[in-house]
This record gives C-alpha cells, sequence and structure tokens, in this order.
C-alpha cells in the first residue's frame, strides 16, 4: 500500500511538478515542470532554467574549490562575539534549523524522486545552443533600454493566431495565417488575452508571452498606471520580489537593487481586492531586512503578517547547495506571508481569511541567479475573495498563465533561448 502510494505521489509530481512529503511540513517543486503548465506551443529548457548545473565539470571544480577556499578563510578567522541582530538571527536559524533538516531527509529518502532529479542535467530535449550560455552576456538590457529618451517609441510586436482570438468570425480567421498586434513595450499593459502562447518580436530578438497573461513594463514611478479604477477588479494575490539593497558587487552586477525606503511607497492597497488579498513577499536571511519588513514595509502596506514559508534550495543530487549552518551564504529564503484588508477596512472581516499553516518548507533545485521556484499553487487554497484569483507579480523577471507581471524587466526570461518548441 505505501509503495502504492509513493508511485501516485511521482506520477503526479511528473504531471504537475509537486510532490508532497506525507512525513515533514514540506513539499518539492520542479519549476520546469510546473512552469510548463503555462505553455501549449513550448516549453521550458531544463538545461537554460538550471544554468548554473549544466556548467561544465571544470568550471564546476573551481567553483568548488573557490567556496572551499573562501570556508578555509573563515574558519581561519577567530570567533568573535555576536551583536544583538546577530544574535537574534542566529536564534531564528536555530529554531528554523531542524524544520530544514526533517523536510531535506524527507527528500533523501525519496528515491524516486531523487531518481528524477539526478537526470534533470541529462533531459534529451535540451538543444546545444542553450547550453552553450554565452548568448546571456549580450543580452539586451530592458533597464538600460526603459531609461533612455526613446523609450516611448520602442513597441513589441504580437503573433497571434487567430483561430486563438476572440470576437473573429470564421471567414475572417481563414483569410489570414496569423495576427500582428504592435503595442508600446514601455508603460504600457501588453497582454495575450487567447489560450495559447504566442511568440513576440521585440529590437530584433523573440520572446515568448504564455496564455491569457500581461505585463506592464515600466520603472517605480509608473506602478500607480497598474492600479485598477475599479477595487473590484483589483488582484487577491499579490506577490512581490524586491530588488533589496545589497552591498555585494556581485549582484549589483546582476540586477539593479533599491534602498529599502523605496518599497514603502508600493501601493499594496490599491492594488487589492475590496475584499481583500494575500501578499507573499521574498525576504533574504539578513536581520536587518527582517526588521525593516515586520516593523515597516508591512504597517505601511496595511498588510497583517500571518506565516512564514522556506524555500531551501538543493542539487539535482539531493544535497543541500551550501553548508546549512554557513552563516553567510545559507541554503535557504524566506517567504513571509501577510493579509491586505483592501480598500473597504470598515468591513474587515477576520473570517473571510483563512490561516496559514506557518513554517511551510518548499525545496526546490535553483535556477539562475535571483530566480525564485513558482509558488501559485502553493498559494491559491488561501487567497481571499472570488475564483478564478486575479494575481499579479511586482518586479517579476518571468511570466505565468493568467498572471500580470509589472517590473522593469518582466520579460527577462521570456527570451526564446530559454524555451524550446514542443
Amino acid at each position: 500500500m505505501m509503495d502504492s502510494q509513493k508511485r501516485d505521489r511521482l506520477s503526479l509530481f511528473l504531471e504537475s511538478g509537486l510532490y508532497i512529503f506525507e512525513d515533514s511540513n514540506a513539499i518539492f517543486v520542479d519549476p520546469v515542470r510546473v512552469l510548463n503548465r503555462s505553455y501549449t506551443r513550448f516549453r521550458v529548457s531544463p538545461s537554460a532554467y538550471y544554468t548554473r548545473f549544466f556548467e561544465s565539470k571544470s568550471a564546476n571544480q573551481d567553483s568548488s574549490s573557490r567556496f572551499t577556499s573562501r570556508k578555509r578563510k573563515r574558519n581561519g578567522r577567530e570567533v568573535r562575539a555576536l551583536n544583538e541582530r546577530e544574535q537574534i538571527a542566529n536564534q531564528r536559524h536555530q529554531e528554523a534549523r531542524p524544520l530544514l533538516l526533517k523536510a531535506h531527509q524527507s527528500l533523501l529518502k525519496s528515491t524516486g524522486l531523487l531518481h528524477v532529479l539526478n537526470n534533470l542535467i541529462n533531459d534529451p530535449s535540451s538543444s546545444t545552443e542553450c547550453r552553450d550560455l554565452s548568448w546571456q552576456d549580450v543580452q539586451q538590457s530592458f533597464v538600460e533600454l526603459g531609461q533612455v529618451w526613446q523609450a516611448p517609441l520602442y513597441e513589441i510586436t504580437l503573433n497571434l493566431n487567430p483561430h486563438d482570438l476572440p470576437n473573429i468570425n470564421e471567414d475572417s480567421r481563414g483569410m489570414q495565417c496569423c495576427e500582428q498586434r504592435v503595442l508600446p513595450a514601455f508603460n504600457n499593459l501588453v497582454a495575450n488575452e487567447t489560450k495559447e502562447d504566442v511568440d513576440a518580436e521585440f529590437l530584433n530578438s523573440r520572446f515568448i508571452i504564455p496564455r491569457e497573461s500581461a505585463f506592464y513594463m515600466s520603472d517605480l514611478g509608473q506602478i500607480h498606471n497598474l492600479i485598477p479604477a475599479n477595487a473590484d477588479s483589483g488582484f487577491n494575490l499579490i506577490v512581490v520580489d524586491p530588488p533589496w539593497e545589497n552591498a555585494s558587487a556581485h549582484q549589483k552586477s546582476r540586477y539593479p537593487t533599491l534602498p529599502n525606503r523605496y518599497f514603502l511607497s508600493l501601493p499594496i492597497k490599491q492594488l487589492a481586492h475590496t475584499e481583500g488579498a494575500l501578499v507573499a513577499l521574498w525576504v533574504t536571511n539578513r536581520e536587518k531586512l527582517r526588521n525593516f519588513v515586520e516593523r515597516e514595509l508591512f504597517p505601511a502596506w496595511g498588510v497583517s503578517y500571518v506565516a512564514n514559508f522556506f524555500w531551501l534550495k538543493v542539487k539535482p543530487s539531493g544535497s543541500l547547495i551550501s553548508d546549512i549552518d554557513l552563516s553567510h551564504h545559507r541554503p535557504y529564503e524566506n517567504l513571509i506571508l501577510g493579509y491586505s484588508h483592501g480598500k473597504d477596512t470598515n468591513s474587515y472581516d477576520q473570517s473571510k481569511f483563512r490561516s496559514i499553516k506557518d513554517n511551510q518548507v518548499i525545496m526546490s533545485v535553483p535556477g539562475d541567479y535571483s530566480r525564485k521556484p513558482p509558488i501559485a499553487d502553493l498559494l491559491l487554497d488561501y487567497v481571499p475573495g472570488f475564483k478564478p484569483a486575479r494575481c499579479v507579480e511586482l518586479f517579476a523577471r518571468e511570466m505565468m498563465a493568467g498572471w500580470v507581471a509589472w517590473g522593469n524587466e518582466p520579460l527577462h526570461f521570456q527570451d526564446c533561448r530559454y524555451f524550446v518548441e514542443r
């Protein structure tokens, strides 16, 4: 009976990308399988998603030796007393540690799931082009393009199949093989309202847009244009992945960061549906940042804290990406959940917000730097109000079917070189 249940869970995982462990408060997510449910004509290339694990063997060895060297240097330093903030961070870590280790042990005991993970980087559909990652170095910077005076003139062309377009008569469908829609690329809501993913052209590059999705590409100064005219048309699931301020030169070279105070102005309450919204915020392990969220950011947004999830990062072998106690490079991040009461705070009713089980662990093999796993399936049960939920991701760098993506580079991971045709 137990083996049958394991096979059923594995079969569901191969279809959905989600594996729920019965013996721990954890779930494993395969981002590629989850994202592929947003597409019909294309699918995400595993080799393009899991870039760090498709590097050459020598590159991995060099990286490993550098990591060992840094670890030795740290271990060679004199142990100093922790300051107050570091003591609080260490206490949080010690409380989370047993939960994370239990979740990881559940993964290591799931031999069928581990077998699938070990074959991530042996995917036969991964093309040679995707394995050659040199193209990423010359990829167009949307951040820079959005800052030039020509930005309002840049246009994106959506190549739509007439058979998928609503309100088109049968005669018109037969007369043309595709319809092109040319729209401003910046400071404009660009939507694919069809039930099929479409390809789009922008500055001699090709991008894949999921079905029934939209993006609004702008800087922080234009986010007010995303606020619906009617609160009844607001969003009831809001995911936020801010470019947190960080002193790391390596991170700054990957994408521009913003001072934390800038995020206080995000119009979460105005974006939320009248009946409220579930807000999910990605946060690193820095205690200064966690303190800022709890004491300033959530109160400024009108959001009440309800739960914390952990994202535990593993390698295709199942091992953690780094030692769990390595203070400056711990193998997990946090997803803080809260409820926005919406605009009409006078009619606030606690009963419409579901309680969320705290300290759940999400495990996955990480993709490119700063790329988060798709978590919508894990949150939809807790979303208040109507169904299907209206969902938006702020500071998005990729798109999902049924979602609105806002940020200054929502097309970053939509480049066709991250995909293969089915």
